[in-house]
C-alpha cells in the first residue's frame, strides 16, 4: 500500500515535471518567438530609422533648394521691384515725350494756321496783282491810244502851221503882185503864189486826214475811259 501510494506520488511528481518541462519548453518557444518579433521590430525600427534618416536628408535638401528658390525669388523680386522702377521712370519719359510731342502738334498748327494766312495773303496779293497787271495793261492802251491821239494833234497842229504859213506867204504874194505890178518880180511872185497855194492845198488834204485819224482816236479814248473811267488804287 504504501508502495501505491510511493508510486502514485512519483508519478505524479513526474507529470508534474513533465508539466513543468512542456511549459519551459513552451516558454521558451514564447520566449524565441518573442525575440524572433524583437528582432523584427528592431530591423524594422532599422528600416524606419533609416528611412527617417532619408527622408531628414531629403527634407534637408528640399529646405536647402527651398532657401536657394527663397533666395532667387528674391533676387527676381529686387529685380522686379528695380524694372518697376525702370518702367515708372520710362513712363514718366513717356509722358514728358507726349507732352512735348502735344507742344509741338499745338505749335506745328500754329504754323500750319500762319502758312494758311501766308498762303491766303499771297493768293489775294496774287489776284491783286493781276488786277493792277490788267489795269497797267488797260492803261498802257490808254497811253498808247493818248500818245496816238497826241501824235495826230502835233501832226494837225504841223499841217495848221503849214497852212498858216502857205496863207501867209500867198497873201504876201498877193500884196507883192499888186504893189509892184507886172515886172521881174512877177515870176518869184508867182512861184510864191504857188508855191504857198501848194502848200496849203497839202497841209488841207493831210489835216482832213488828221481829222478824221483825231475822230477815230476820240472814239477810241470814249469806249476806253467807258470800260475803265478810273483807276482804283486802293483795291
Amino acid at each position: 500500500m504504501d508502495e501505491l501510494n510511493s508510486n502514485s506520488n512519483v508519478e505524479k511528481m513526474l507529470d508534474d515535471i513533465r508539466s513543468l518541462l512542456e511549459r519551459s519548453l513552451a516558454i521558451q518557444e514564447d520566449n524565441l518567438s518573442v525575440e524572433k518579433q524583437r528582432g523584427e521590430t528592431t530591423k524594422n525600427l532599422l528600416e524606419h530609422a533609416s528611412t527617417d534618416t532619408d527622408l531628414a536628408q531629403q527634407r534637408t535638401g528640399l529646405a536647402q533648394e527651398n532657401t536657394s528658390l527663397v533666395r532667387a525669388q528674391t533676387r527676381l523680386t529686387t529685380r522686379s521691384t528695380e524694372l518697376a522702377e525702370l518702367r515708372t521712370d520710362l513712363s514718366r519719359e513717356r509722358s514728358n515725350l507726349a507732352s512735348a510731342r502735344t507742344d509741338l502738334s499745338a505749335v506745328r498748327t500754329d504754323l500750319a494756321h500762319a502758312r494758311t494766312n501766308l498762303a491766303m495773303q499771297r493768293v489775294r496779293m496774287a489776284e491783286r496783282r493781276t488786277d493792277l497787271s490788267e489795269k497797267r495793261t488797260s492803261l498802257a492802251i490808254t497811253t498808247t491810244v493818248y500818245s496816238k491821239l497826241r501824235s495826230e494833234l502835233a501832226r494837225g497842229r504841223t499841217q495848221l502851221a503849214l497852212i498858216r504859213t502857205g496863207l501867209a506867204f500867198l497873201t504876201l504874194a498877193v500884196f507883192l503882185f499888186r504893189e509892184f505890178g507886172v515886172s521881174w518880180w512877177t515870176a518869184f511872185d508867182g512861184t510864191m503864189g504857188v508855191a504857198s497855194a501848194a502848200a496849203t492845198i497839202i497841209g488841207l488834204i493831210a489835216y482832213t486826214r488828221t481829222r478824221r485819224a483825231i475822230k477815230r482816236l476820240d472814239t477810241k479814248t470814249v469806249e476806253r475811259e467807258s470800260e475803265q473811267p478810273y483807276l482804283d488804287l486802293t483795291g
